[in-house]
């Protein structure tokens, strides 16, 4: 059974390294007159100047995230970093010293709070989407973007990585590239359907940033000046 989120916070120890020069949202959440602003608890109508980034650890979402966010006049989170700081320790320590469903967990109570927020770009971790209630969440508040990239591009980017659980052995040990490669296509295979149920899908795999964002920024505008009037007309 697991532990209510608050619980476990109680239990979890100090910070860590990959904080740093992160600025936690909900340290200085409501400071700012034009981004964070709170909707009612009761509030369901889908609220498109929330955008969610999702995609395979390595697609790009934290590089992209702040950048398209400054293009936008919005906020950037980063869902993984608010959660380490919640808990004062690294993903890898939760995964490993209270479990994936204990993260899972915590996911979740804080992607509550972010659904609550308007003009915001958030960052959200590679599994999310497996998760209904995040789903639902996320389809119900915000407008999706999934940032495609292939698994011969993600291995490349992710190879040297140490601080992502799921590319891990068993026993904690570093996978070699071909290992990686493999892991990586298996996690695709099983979260590509629900990445691909996005509102808009962008490959990231040869783009440029800066034409990254560009490139979101005139869909997400036209995006939401085609669903606000689909909306319009049909009140």
């Amino acid at each position: 059974m697991i532990e209510s989120a608050a619980a476990k916070l109680s239990s979890f120890g100090a910070g860590n390294n990959r904080t740093a020069g992160y600025r936690p949202f909900f340290s200085y959440i409501g400071r700012n007159s034009t981004a964070g602003r709170l909707r009612s608890p009761n509030h369901r109508m889908k609220h498109h100047s929330l955008i969610f980034l999702t995609g395979f650890s390595g697609s790009g979402k934290s590089t992209i995230g702040p950048l398209l966010a400054n293009s936008l006049g919005f906020e950037f989170i980063d869902l993984d970093r608010e959660i380490e700081i919640a808990a004062g320790k690294s993903i890898n320590r939760i995964f490993t010293e209270n479990g994936e469903a204990a993260f899972r967990t915590l996911e979740l109570q804080t992607l509550e709070r972010i659904g609550r927020q308007e003009r915001m770009v958030v960052s959200l971790g590679g599994g999310v989407l497996e998760n209904d209630r995040c789903f639902e969440l996320i389809q119900t508040h915000g407008t999706l973007i999934y940032l495609k990239s292939s698994p011969e591009v993600l291995t490349l980017r992710l190879q040297h990585k140490t601080d992502r659980p799921l590319l891990k052995g068993a026993d904690g040990r570093k996978l070699t590239r071909e290992e990686i490669q493999q892991r990586i296509a298996e996690l695709l295979k099983k979260r590509e359907p629900r990445y691909l149920k996005a509102d808009l899908v962008l490959s990231t795999d040869s783009k440029k940033i800066g034409s990254t964002v560009e490139e979101l920024t005139r869909k997400i505008e036209r995006h939401i000046r085609r669903v606000s009037k689909t909306n319009t007309n049909e009140k």
